[in-house]
């Protein structure tokens, strides 16, 4: 998720274990779309191509998956090629150079948007990960307005544009995600069904078809002066080091940031333009933020990162929510893992 120590926001929390699906070989089953997963991981895991999988859920081949979202995962009939019928469940790992998340391309096109869904889907609420959920993700829907959810989100139409990366200027598509400020009171619309096609903002960080590896975050943790452990930590309970990946509260990139935090970054405390689409940038940006936030907290390393999630103003108004202790907790045994590599 994303974060704004100027705008008091916060990140998305990303996933630590992907469930996989329990299906029969020849019946269709559901699954439900875990951060850091796309169409090319589920359709090899399952034993599909990607074009038979892209078929069965009628989206295009290229199309970024959200997490939260349903697919179908066709049998052996319906598919035409045969699936294991053992159940599965599989640990997350971050996709490899071949298992990386698949991006339309159009992504990193400014005056595009990501169309992130184009069948029906369940609600974010409907995960199948461990994870804690995001903290104050939103999708619009039919009648909202900046303005309406700006007034009841408790802060101005600038703020929630920038944290955003929207122009106020002008009215806000129906299936955007956003990100609403951490402990704002819920929109009255978020009873009414989530949006079958999704938009992810056309700005920057934006979600590219790549990854990380340890050995990079490590490099640049250290080159930051921020314990290297902790930022592989972080950047794997955000992402699972893929660049590939929006959540469902508009954060990108291996460290899931705002576009709002994302800009910060560069004007406070880089002071020259990162590359949008690199995704070396975006976990210096990540890391950058995440220095900050340990000069902020006496180098604590569990505040900081509950402040990484829930935000720094939050935490420090109002203490550890559940699922950012739940965050804290993950990212201490991560830490541990990834100090010993």
């Amino acid at each position: 998720m994303v974060k704004s120590s100027a705008l008091r926001v916060t990140t998305c929390a990303a996933v630590l274990l992907f469930a996989g699906v329990t299906q029969a070989a020849t019946a269709a089953v559901s699954h439900t779309v875990s951060r850091g997963e796309s169409l090319w991981s589920i359709a090899r895991r399952d034993g599909l191509s990607l074009s038979q999988l892209a078929l069965a859920n009628r989206v295009s081949a290229s199309t970024h998956l959200l997490a939260g979202r349903v697919l179908v995962i066709p049998g052996a009939g319906a598919a035409g090629h045969g699936l294991a019928a053992s159940h599965r469940a599989v640990v997350a790992r971050g996709p490899s150079a071949s298992r990386r998340a698949v991006v339309d391309r159009d992504t990193v096109d400014r005056d595009r948007d990501v169309d992130a869904a184009t069948t029906p889907r369940a609600g974010l609420a409907m995960r199948s990960h461990a994870g804690p959920a995001p903290l104050g993700g939103y999708t619009i829907r039919p009648g909202d307005t900046l303005t309406a959810i700006a007034s009841h989100s408790l802060v101005s139409v600038g703020e929630i544009a920038y944290m955003n990366g929207l122009d106020p200027r002008r009215p806000i598509r129906v299936g955007t995600v956003i990100k609403l400020p951490t402990g704002a009171p819920t929109p009255a619309r978020i009873r009414e069904p989530v949006p079958a096609r999704q938009v992810v903002p056309p700005a920057g960080p934006y979600p590219t078809p790549a990854r990380v590896t340890q050995g990079e975050v490590r490099s640049i943790a250290a080159a930051h002066g921020v314990p290297p452990s902790l930022a592989s930590a972080i950047a794997w309970q955000e992402s699972g080091f893929n660049n590939g990946l929006v959540s469902s509260a508009n954060a990108r990139g291996v460290m899931q940031l705002l576009p709002g935090t994302w800009d910060w970054v560069q004007r406070t405390l880089v002071g020259h333009p990162l590359d949008p689409r690199s995704p070396r940038d975006n976990v210096a940006a990540g890391v950058m933020y995440l220095r900050s936030l340990l000069r902020s907290t006496g180098n604590n390393s569990a505040t900081a990162a509950a402040a990484y999630y829930q935000g720094l103003g939050s935490v420090r108004r109002i203490g550890l929510l559940p699922d950012t202790r739940r965050y804290v907790a993950s990212v201490r045994t991560l830490t541990g893992r990834f100090a010993g590599r």
